[in-house]
């Protein structure tokens, strides 16, 4: 046998064993976890990214379900109230259903999230329902859950700098949650 060949042979053979010890780690570690859920209530502020809506503020319940130490899939559901800016538009109050995927990026503590859902209106006699997606950043404890979040709601009226209506806005906001294993 060539030394190319032996060596391309030893090579193949070292990267067969490095997978396959890291999947035997991987099965252990996953099978050792204790999957289960998690309950989290939480409080929400954000702000409108367009007229004629300002302030939102509001509040949640996320059921959490851990399939391993980093990744988790969630449903969220709650009540939020988008404020408008001036006296002659009225609020619009919204019941978000959402479903997503958690994965926590570094020391088992800070996370990225996307959900994506429907935002039911419920307020002002609207009965609009819009598409929702909302991706975030967050922190979290054994208790405590601290997020960033962008929620984009596809169907809502807008006002568009030119004072014409249009769909779809978002809003930036601020999640605070307590939350305890179920």
């Amino acid at each position: 046998m060539k030394t190319t060949t032996k060596i391309k042979t030893l090579l193949v053979l070292a990267i067969s064993a490095f997978f396959s010890n890291t999947s035997s780690a991987q099965d252990t570690a996953a099978s050792n976890y204790d999957q289960g859920f998690r309950l989290g209530v939480g409080a929400n502020v954000g702000y409108a990214t367009q007229d004629p809506y300002k302030l939102a503020l509001g509040g949640d319940v996320r059921l959490q379900y851990d399939l391993s130490k980093r990744y988790s899939l969630t449903l969220t559901t709650g009540y939020t109230n988008l404020f408008v800016s001036k006296a002659d538009g009225n609020d619009v109050g919204f019941i978000p259903a959402k479903a997503g995927f958690k994965a926590f990026i570094w020391d088992d503590q800070f996370y990225v999230m996307g959900e994506a859902g429907a935002a039911f209106a419920v307020s002002n006699g609207n009965n609009e329902t819009s598409l929702l997606l909302s991706p975030s950043i967050g922190y979290a404890t054994k208790y405590i859950d601290v997020s960033l979040h962008y929620e984009h709601y596809s169907d809502f009226d807008k006002i568009n700098n030119n004072g014409t209506y249009g769909k779809g806005f978002g809003q930036v906001g601020v999640r605070l949650a307590y939350g305890f294993k179920l």
